[in-house]
């Protein structure tokens, strides 16, 4: 039939729809589940293991910061504050001047000195013409003393013959004894005047120079410490106490410093934790300031005794309600090498240590 409807042919057509290979998830399942059963049981065992084995090695503490040596920077000598060079958290150098006092006084000092020592000089040389004075006088003395010992033997030889007077006789025994005496004087003279000039020691000057030199050698140290210099380089800090007008005493600290070169880090680890702890293991340290910096060091010293042991009040367990507290032992950790941050004293750190132990 030519004329039948297309529409109703279309129908009687037989339509087939083809559905995709499932194959594909099969084969996926397939292996997927073994790795499960015995993959994840062998990681599970193997990451046990691994903490089984190394259990105790690492020994760690949050209670650590980091330590600086603080110079505690005080006057040798008294006085006005006269000029201030520095300021608060500036960092100096070796040599560089902090603060000066009034120098005027300790100048007047020093010239007094000066003053005392050319005195003592002159003194001196007055006691070296008297000594030789007195060994003229001595030699005088002698030559009176023969003198008067042969008059005294021209005296001896007429009384004997009865040429002479008891008078006479006696005033040239008294000539004899006199000259004696002026002898003994004059020689205790230059002994005196030789000590007074003489050293009494081995460095060659009299003595009277040597305390005139003492005086004015700590006149002119005095002067020079008027000047107060940084001992080392570093970090100034409480320079609220100077202030150009204020009277300074000396031995009183003025100011801080921080030293800058040489910090470290003092953990304070239980006394449980010592056990395999050793000075020279390695140590890495977080702060708690830079939380992406690591920094190694190593273990330098652990301490003598324990953080309460060394407090100004010690603990006395010697009554009744005694309890045992953990204590804890302070470790000097050294920092390997120049940190790439700056060590500020008092960082809070967290340190773990390597000791080895299995």
């Amino acid at each position: 039939m030519a004329d039948a409807d297309p529409k109703t042919a279309a129908t009687d057509e037989t339509i087939v729809i083809e559905e995709p290979a499932i194959s594909a998830p099969a084969k996926r399942r397939g292996w997927l589940r073994p790795l499960l059963m015995f993959g994840v049981p062998l990681l599970i065992a193997a990451v046990a293991g691994y903490f089984y084995l190394t259990s105790g090695r690492y020994i760690t503490t949050d209670n650590a910061y980091v330590r600086q040596d603080v110079i505690s920077i005080s006057p040798d000598v008294s006085g006005r504050i006269v000029a201030v060079n520095v300021k608060e958290n500036q960092r100096v150098k070796a040599g560089d001047v902090l603060f000066r006092i009034d120098p005027e006084p300790y100048r007047i000092a020093l010239a007094q000195a000066d003053a005392d020592l050319a005195a003592a000089r002159v003194q001196v040389a007055t006691m070296a013409t008297d000594s030789s004075s007195a060994a003229a006088d001595i030699q005088s003395a002698r030559a009176e003393l023969t003198l008067a010992q042969a008059t005294f033997q021209r005296q001896s030889e007429l009384m004997k013959r009865g040429f002479t007077t008891r008078a006479s006789y006696d005033a040239a025994v008294q000539d004899v004894a006199a000259a004696r005496a002026k002898i003994a004087a004059g020689e205790a003279d230059a002994a005196r005047a030789r000590q007074q000039v003489g050293s009494g020691g081995g460095s060659g000057q009299p003595a009277a120079i040597q305390v005139a030199l003492a005086k004015r050698a700590q006149a002119a140290l005095n002067l020079e410490r008027t000047t107060v210099k940084a001992p080392s380089d570093g970090v100034v800090s409480q320079t609220s106490r100077l202030q150009v007008g204020n009277i300074t005493p000396s031995g009183v600290p003025a100011l801080s410093l921080v030293v800058s070169d040489q910090a470290w880090v003092e953990a304070n680890f239980k006394e449980t934790d010592l056990d395999h702890m050793r000075v020279g293991q390695p140590a890495e340290l977080e702060f708690d300031a830079y939380p992406d910096l690591k920094v190694r060091g190593r273990v330098q010293s652990i301490g003598a005794g324990t953080g309460s042991e060394f407090s100004v009040l010690p603990a006395q367990n010697a009554n009744g309600n005694w309890v045992k507290v953990t204590q804890r032992v302070p470790v000097r950790i050294a920092i390997d090498g120049t940190p790439p941050r700056v060590m500020i004293a008092g960082l809070s750190t967290d340190v773990s240590i390597d000791t080895g132990a299995h």
